[in-house]
């Protein structure tokens, strides 16, 4: 019989394959020994955290995260029936994630979307070029917590900014968390307009996200 330890590292490494019957073969064999809570935290989540570092290293590209991501939704999927009632329907929190108006970069926003979505949070990604209105719109639609701004070139950064004064317009800003991110952000810059934090990438958002909403 497999120890916790060796089950936790088996359910990982299958999210990592990217396969959805090697995970279901993992869960299967995980479930005689751990608890249903148990194999999603620690071992499918564990596994998609260490599928966004390899992406960041420029080990995995993007469709293997997508399929990883997959893989892991199914895994979850079949361990909701053993879940506590009302559990599997427990979010972390509300995301409206988007690249701002002017800049047509998607993968790293993306990425991001796929990382939080997999740690557990409720993400509604509304696409690149978006304009600045729609951020907030959104937000008041779904009632979010944060909203997630990725901006990749220095010209659109200032939309960054202007998202977060049409939040203080809209008197949203103190239940609006905002994180900024994209390749000329910087930790300064989202001191420098107010924004809650600054993630250099998509295991960094996930990790930012849960302190700011948890």
């Amino acid at each position: 019989m497999a120890t916790k330890e060796e089950l936790i590292q088996e359910l990982s490494d299958a999210v990592i394959s990217c396969k959805r019957d090697v995970v279901l073969a993992a869960v299967e064999k995980a479930k005689q020994v751990m608890e249903p809570a148990e194999i999603i935290d620690k071992g499918l989540s564990a596994g998609m955290n260490q599928v966004g570092i390899l992406f960041e290293r420029g080990k995995l590209f993007l469709p293997h995260v997508m399929m990883a991501a997959d893989a892991m939704t199914t895994g979850v999927k079949f361990l909701e029936a053993d879940l506590p009632a009302g559990s599997e329907s427990k979010k972390l929190g509300v995301i409206v994630n988007g690249t701002v108006e002017g800049d047509v970069h998607d993968i790293g926003k993306s990425i991001v979307s796929t990382m939080l979505q997999s740690a557990g949070f409720e993400v509604h990604d509304i696409g690149r070029d978006v304009p600045i209105r729609n951020f907030v719109e959104k937000a008041k639609e779904v009632n979010a917590n944060m909203i997630g701004l990725s901006a990749l070139m220095t010209t659109t950064l200032p939309g960054q900014r202007e998202v977060i004064e049409l939040l203080k317009e809209e008197g949203m800003r103190s239940r609006v968390k905002v994180m900024v991110g994209g390749a000329p952000a910087t930790q300064a810059w989202a001191e420098k307009i107010g924004a809650d934090c600054y993630a250099e990438n998509a295991s960094e958002a996930v990790s930012k996200a849960k302190e700011l909403l948890l």
